[in-house]
């Protein structure tokens, strides 16, 4: 990166620590076997996946044999979603989400309608919040699974998953949670957040992308959703990626490690950005419940700007930000986390994500300000003008 550069969309992805890559280069390069061969490479393969698997266990607080290796979190969403749903039999086909979901769990969930399930989507409030009120109204007798995502990755906005996921305990309906974005910023530990399922993708925390994990309870079926050689206690089928698995490892215990520290230095940046901007971007709504929210994260609606245009003109300054979800960025259309906080009309498309990470400093902030601030009045006084060449004319 160029030293000026202020890459500030570490919810999009974050840059691969040194240790994780010189924790995986042995098995890029040297002990390249196929865990699944019964020979000496391969047994060398299997226990560094055994070893690292003990690791993320320890790290989560739950068994070995519960986890489960995927490519991202995105299948991890997928197979939870799916995998719990095609395993259920009779145990009912109605599933619980809300609106401002990732689209890895929304398209799961609009994919299982199409086989005879039905999904109720639970409204937020302003602040991105799902009302527990609501989710207990929702559940049936037929709910087989809620699942709501840990922390928003739009808006930041971090739910009580721990309240939420005991009211379908006590109804007895399996819970899932999407934590991609929490880890190293936010407790992890399945049993503290009292969930039957959790997600998790390495790239978030400084690990390799394409390796993710499902934490699936011992009890929980699932019906695989790939087919092959059985891996993965039948759940997940396909070659082991030993590397990416080594790297997560090493990535997720040192997050957990540091989250402490983390929270603390990302919440003083998110609290320059979210003050500076506040003061000195006009008229400008901050999204996203103003204290539970991730450490890392603020994230604003200005009036009457065109996000997607001010993310390219602050790129063009060594800018790096994000209109809303990396994965959606292409998208003309609003955002559905974004719309559905029911927001003024005028500030809809003027969405603009921040999110800090290990790299950025005090420092950098000011000047991602002055920067930020210059273009949205910049991109005002054009619109301004604009209009009144129109109603010249």
């Amino acid at each position: 990166m160029m030293d000026d550069l202020v890459y500030l969309d570490h919810s999009a992805t974050t840059p691969l620590a040194p240790e994780v890559l010189a924790a995986m280069m042995p098995y890029l390069t040297e002990h390249t076997g196929n865990p699944s061969s019964v020979h000496a490479v391969g047994r060398r393969a299997r226990q560094a996946s055994a070893d690292a698997r003990e690791r993320m266990a320890a790290a989560l607080g739950c068994q070995i044999e519960e986890l489960v290796m995927t490519a991202g979190g995105t299948e991890a969403d997928n197979l939870a979603i799916a995998g719990v749903a095609r395993a259920g039999g009779s145990s009912g086909r109605h599933i619980v989400t809300s609106v401002i979901e990732h689209h890895a769990v929304l398209h799961a969930c609009a994919a299982l309608t199409a086989e005879g399930f039905e999904v109720t989507y639970l409204p937020v409030d302003r602040d991105g919040l799902v009302s527990p009120d609501d989710l207990a109204e929702a559940i049936r007798a037929d709910t087989m699974l809620v699942t709501i995502m840990l922390a928003n990755n739009e808006i930041g906005t971090v739910q009580a998953i721990a309240e939420l996921a005991a009211i379908a305990r006590e109804r007895g309906v399996l819970f899932h949670t999407d934590a991609v974005q929490g880890v190293g910023q936010l407790d992890i530990n399945v049993d503290t957040l009292g969930v039957d399922m959790l997600s998790l993708s390495a790239h978030k925390f400084y690990g390799p992308r394409g390796v993710g994990l499902l934490y699936a309870r011992r009890g929980v079926e699932l019906a695989p959703i790939i087919y092959g050689g059985g891996q993965e206690l039948d759940r997940r089928s396909g070659t082991e990626n030993v590397a990416g698995t080594v790297g997560m490892a090493v990535a997720l215990a040192t997050a957990q490690a540091d989250r402490v520290s983390r929270a603390f230095d990302y919440t003083a940046l998110r609290e320059q950005l979210i003050e500076g901007i506040s003061e000195r971007g006009g008229e400008v709504i901050v999204t996203g419940h103003r204290e539970k929210r991730l450490p890392s994260h603020a994230s604003f609606c200005f009036q009457g700007i065109n996000a997607d245009s001010l993310v390219i003109s602050l790129d063009l300054d060594g800018i790096e930000t994000s209109s809303g979800s990396a994965c959606t960025s292409g998208a003309v259309e609003v955002s559905h986390v974004i719309d559905a906080l029911n927001l003024p009309a005028e500030y809809l498309a003027g969405s603009l994500r921040l999110t800090v990470g290990g790299a950025n400093t005090p420092e950098q902030m000011p000047r991602a300000i002055d920067i930020i601030c210059g273009h949205v009045e910049r991109m005002r006084m054009l619109a301004t003008r604009n209009r009144g060449k129109i109603a010249a004319n």
